[in-house]
């Protein structure tokens, strides 16, 4: 059985707000953290990455054949 927990208006708001910019009900968001570890912090700085990326890419911002060399080779010997 679900309780009911009250959180401080702050809080709420932030959980609210991450909920409504990733189509997730705020009980998906307190899952995520408590299931996965992602906390409100990083589900924030996440989907505002989203947001950036999305927005590059309907700039026509992609990357480049060079970015994805420098990304594939990144963590290899020389």
């Amino acid at each position: 059985m679900a309780g009911i927990v009250k959180l401080a208006p702050e809080l709420q708001a932030r959980i609210d707000a991450v909920a409504a910019l990733s189509s997730r009900s705020p009980a998906e968001v307190i899952a995520d953290a408590l299931d996965h570890g992602h906390s409100l912090d990083w589900q924030e700085r996440f989907v505002e990455r989203v947001k950036a990326g999305l927005a590059d890419a309907d700039a026509g911002r992609y990357a480049t054949e060079a970015d994805f060399e420098r990304l594939r080779t990144k963590y290899r010997p020389a």
